[in-house]
């Protein structure tokens, strides 16, 4: 038999042998498959740098510092309270505490233990903050005392136990909240953070949303710290001489990140303002010499106009901006008074936040938003195709389009917003931009109707559902107008009910009661009825044209 002829009977043999024996199920490999062993905690942020840097200045607040290490063990007691109320892996621990030293502390606790945190904006109403507790699922609410009415208001409404911080000696009999300060002190601190899968959850942030109740974005430890990684490699220059302002609310993604977490990694101390004011943040810059302001555009406003009264000048090495776009203007002005070059970049809740910026050490392109994070990408689609993505080349107007390690885990409870949101990949941000060939983006307008005042997001439908509840009132429409000072100004057109009579102010009044601060409308416009396209939908945009003047 030749060598051939023997190669063909093998191989009928085994193939006879393949047939006649029976189909064995294919066994899925675990090690390829399943989740691994490698953990991560954004705890680790806080932990390991109070290891390696325990003497090193962590916060500067009211008049004094707090180290690493110190700030590190606080925040073990607080986790070793917290345990011993029963809270571990995947509880979600609600936080409404403004830029203090108990921001971190419960932050990186309830973080330690392996649960989730819901930070909770500090202007919301008892009624938001109800729909937060409930929506999220929350265990617990810690509460500083400044707004522990609201909060306690929602969290008995929802059945939901309070803890309190900040609350002084004098108030503790007329307001009986058990304090995490005093359980802390009695309770066993932990002893080390707890290990977590990198796409476990972290943090629900209640975002942006232009029908309906806001969303809860879920972001990974993964996302969280991979963002803090790559800035401190690729986007800033910081390092543990660095003195950061610390006045962007810590409730929001972009304080949390790109204050908080960025500073404790890198060593950095962070200088806190509770309530930003542009005098006093100029006084405490100069007091304590910060090299970094990171801000929204009011923050730059408000500390151009502090300096105008004001010579003292910090020593600036760089400002950040985000939040909304920063009119050239200021920029220009704001560079040339403080000797203090502006970056700007853009992100979102949903992008953990940063997605584009104009990177330290290189050359900053004016009125872009700069470039895509390493490892991030950031294009140009087709924003009138809704089921699918569609890139468009560059210097072509359309929807701004993200992937990347910074996307969150989809809207908590709302399967049908995460998919909308995420198409072919891709995360659809809602605004309209283009993009260079050098990779640097502009963002042109926004395609969605909602307004930003302030750096905050403001959904009109939100605010039009609590004007409609006033008994004088047929209908109602919210839409932003232009503002020098705030981004955009919250409007309303309204229509009164036949027969019907209010004023302006009462309207305001009436939506003052119910919504936050920066929600409600500041213009009030009565008209005798709202313009309507074909299919009955408000046009908004024919009511910024009518009241643009």
């Amino acid at each position: 038999m030749t060598i051939s002829e023997t190669t063909a009977a093998a191989s009928t043999a085994q193939n006879s042998e393949v047939d006649a024996a029976p189909a064995q199920p294919v066994e899925v490999d675990a090690a390829l498959t399943g989740p691994g062993y490698g953990s991560l905690s954004v705890a680790a942020i806080l932990a390991d740098t109070a290891h390696r840097r325990s003497a090193s200045p962590a916060i500067s607040w009211a008049g004094g510092t707090i180290t690493c290490g110190e700030l590190w063990n606080e925040t073990r007691a607080y986790a070793g309270a917290l345990k011993a109320r029963g809270i571990g892996r995947g509880d979600r621990v609600a936080v409404l505490i403004p830029n203090v030293p108990d921001f971190p502390r419960v932050y990186y606790a309830v973080l330690s233990l392996g649960a989730v945190v819901v930070p909770i904006h500090l202007l919301f109403k008892s009624e938001e903050i109800g729909f937060v507790l409930r929506d999220s699922s929350a265990k617990l609410l810690i509460a500083a005392a400044p707004v522990l009415a609201e909060g306690a208001k929602a969290a008995g409404a929802m059945g939901v136990p309070v803890l309190s911080v900040l609350l002084p000696d004098e108030l503790t009999a007329t307001v009986p909240v058990p304090r995490l300060e005093d359980e802390a002190r009695a309770a066993t601190p932990i002893e080390r953070y707890e290990p977590m899968n990198p796409l476990d959850a972290a943090t629900i942030l209640y975002t942006s949303g232009t029908t309906g109740r806001p969303k809860g974005a879920v972001g990974s430890h993964l996302a969280l710290v991979e963002q803090v990684n790559v800035a401190l490699v690729d986007m800033f220059d910081l390092s543990s001489s660095d003195v950061v302002f610390g006045g962007l609310p810590l409730f929001h993604t972009f304080g949390q990140t790109s204050v908080m977490n960025i500073s404790f990694r890198s060593g950095a101390c962070v200088l806190f303002l509770p309530k930003f004011d542009g005098s006093e943040a100029l006084d405490l810059m100069q007091k304590f010499g910060a090299t970094v302001f990171t801000a929204v555009p009011t923050m730059f406003i408000a500390l151009l106009q502090a300096a105008a009264s004001n010579s003292a000048r910090p020593p600036l090495r760089y400002a950040v901006s985000g939040g909304s776009a920063l009119p050239l203007a200021v920029l220009e002005a704001f560079s040339t008074t403080f000797d203090a070059e502006v970056h700007e970049g853009y992100g979102l809740t949903e992008t953990s936040p940063v997605v584009t910026f104009n990177h330290v050490g290189e050359p900053v392109k004016p009125g872009t938003v700069g470039r895509p994070m390493w490892g991030v990408e950031a294009e140009i689609a087709d924003a009138e195709l809704e089921g699918e993505i569609r890139l468009l080349p560059h210097g072509e107007l359309g929807e701004i389009v993200v992937r990347g390690h910074n996307l969150f885990k989809g809207y908590l409870g709302n399967p049908d917003a995460s998919a909308a949101a995420m198409v072919d990949g891709w995360f659809r941000t809602g605004d309209l931009g283009t993009k260079d060939d050098d990779d640097y983006l502009t963002i042109v307008d926004r395609k969605k109707d909602m307004i930003v005042r302030n750096g905050y997001n403001v959904y009109p439908s939100e605010v039009e559902d609590v004007i409609m509840r006033h008994p004088s009132i047929a209908n109602v429409a919210v839409f932003g107008l232009p503002h020098e000072t705030h981004g955009q100004e919250v409007n309303a057109a309204v229509v009164l009910k036949a027969g019907a009579s209010a004023t302006p102010d009462e309207v305001i009044a009436f939506a003052q009661e119910h919504l936050a601060a920066y929600k409600f409308p500041r213009s009030v416009h009565f008209v005798a009825e709202l313009p309507l396209g074909a299919s009955g939908k408000v046009l908004k945009r024919q009511l910024v044209l009518d009241f643009a003047e």
